[in-house]
């Protein structure tokens, strides 16, 4: 009798296993650009394969190349049973919130977006402090006094982005100069290299020395072109260092990668919750990279400044303005 129970209890264990593991179905919608894009939609690839790698959970993926593809992949994942479903990208928004009050038992995150219901998670981050961490280094860094941004599509969140890094090249000198340029209005700005470095060339013959890129696949331009006058170009979402070691002085690393496996995490334990998520420095949602690629570009002094500014930030005695809450700018 014992050993009929003891064989009963690990059939009912590894059951309710099985059955956790078949109800573990993430999906994840990439935004233009596409998966590899060494940017914003491969921080969150990286993510899911993170999650892939360490339960040998599979996920479903799909990589949209016209804005009408995003509800019609949300839904169709929906109705294949998926969840939890990340739409990546601020432009899914309205496909979501559609979306979502059709299948409410279905779990929904959005990246870089609020969409209010009962079975989304809002995940947005604090891009200005970790901006503004690498504008303090490109301030220490220039030698011409003048360093350049470009950014992507011209929509508030990219400009959290301008305004923070202004404030960090301010805080390092304050009479320095920021050049500010967006790549366009719409959607096909995040993925135009040839514009980017043409953007870079202009900064760089206005006598920019060092270039922070907020442009998604744009960017690879920006940084091509830097490399290439041998300036400075900065990475942004994803560490872009390796791109052209000794000529990316650092990347302001946007932590979409934690964001997209704690979702799914959270989903397969069963402690998943909707709401808003707000990840800064102090939640490990941003930071500068520092590796083997760039290590020699930043002095100790360099370095020393960046962590206190971080330190100061985390503890409030330095406050970055949000420009998607104010638009003016102050630095």
């Amino acid at each position: 009798m014992k050993r009929f129970l003891a064989g009963l209890l690990a059939a009912t264990v590894l059951t309710a296993g099985a059955a956790k593991a078949a109800d573990d179905k993430p999906a994840i919608l990439y935004d233009l650009g596409g998966k590899f894009d060494k940017s914003f939609n491969e921080a969150a690839y990286n993510g899911a394969e993170k999650y892939k790698a360490e339960t040998g959970v599979a996920y479903r993926e799909f990589e949209i190349v016209n804005d009408t593809q995003r509800e019609q992949a949300l839904r169709r994942f929906a109705r294949d049973g998926a969840s939890p479903i990340i739409s990546v990208g601020f432009s899914q928004a309205a496909a979501l919130e559609a979306v979502a009050k059709e299948f409410p038992d279905t779990k929904f995150a959005i990246i870089d977006a609020v969409v209010e219901a009962p079975n989304v998670r809002s995940i947005l981050f604090k891009e200005e402090e970790g901006s503004y961490l690498v504008g303090l280094l490109a301030g220490m860094k220039s030698q011409t006094g003048k360093v350049g941004f470009i950014g992507g599509m011209d929509i508030p969140l990219i400009s959290k982005f301008g305004c923070g890094y202004r404030g960090g090249v301010k805080a390092a000198r304050a009479d320095a100069e920021v050049l500010w340029n967006m790549t366009g209005t719409t959607g096909a700005a995040w993925n135009d290299p040839v514009r980017g470095g043409e953007l870079a060339k202009s900064q760089m013959d206005q006598g920019a020395d060092v270039i922070f890129h907020a442009a998604g696949g744009t960017g690879i331009g920006v940084l091509q072109a830097a490399a290439d006058a041998g300036k400075f170009g900065i990475g942004v979402d994803s560490n872009q260092n390796m791109l052209h070691p000794g000529h990316v002085l650092t990347s302001m690393v946007k932590r979409v990668d934690n964001a997209v496996y704690a979702t799914f995490a959270d989903a397969a334990k069963g402690s998943w919750t909707a709401g808003t998520q707000m990840l800064g420095l102090k939640e490990d949602g941003v930071a500068y990279a520092l590796d083997d690629d760039n290590k020699a570009l930043l002095t100790p002094e360099m370095t020393a400044a960046a962590e206190k500014a971080k330190a100061d930030i985390i503890a409030g005695t330095v406050k970055v303005h949000d420009f998607t809450t104010d638009s003016a700018c102050p630095y």
